[in-house]
């Protein structure tokens, strides 16, 4: 049996630190211990400082799309899922991929998400990623 590829992506919205929850560093090292712990198989991290308020603005993404697009990587590790997207297109991107099962599991340091899951949960935290950066 093939052991899935995950990607680790890691995002912050400005270069300004002291808007920023948690580090790049921190995020990556957060879930490496995470995927450490799970046996994870990590072939690839993308790191970028851009916002994800908008689509097409993020070519650290696109890339990783484009991979699992491919079948270079089957599974996302990230912080939250607010880091993947906060913006409704990039969402559903991420969401389309992982119900035909391009995608075949996001982990968060919070929880995961299967393309089996009710897209309810999935909806709603996008959803209040969006709102969030319209408020």
């Amino acid at each position: 049996m093939d052991i899935m590829k995950y990607i680790l992506y890691a995002r912050k919205s400005s270069e300004d630190k002291g808007r920023q929850i948690l580090s790049l560093e921190s995020q990556i090292s957060t879930m490496q211990k995470i995927a450490d712990d799970l046996s994870l198989n990590i072939v690839k991290v993308f790191t970028e400082s851009k916002s994800a308020k908008k689509p097409d603005n993020r070519p650290m993404f696109d890339k990783m799309i484009k991979m699992l697009e491919l079948g270079e990587a089957e599974g996302i590790i990230c912080w939250k899922i607010d880091r993947l997207s906060r913006n409704p297109v990039d969402s559903g991107k991420i969401l389309w991929l992982s119900q035909q099962g391009t995608i075949k599991d996001i982990q968060t340091s919070e929880r995961r998400y299967l393309p089996e899951d009710n897209a309810l949960i999935f909806n709603v935290e996008s959803g209040m990623a969006n709102q969030y950066i319209r408020d």
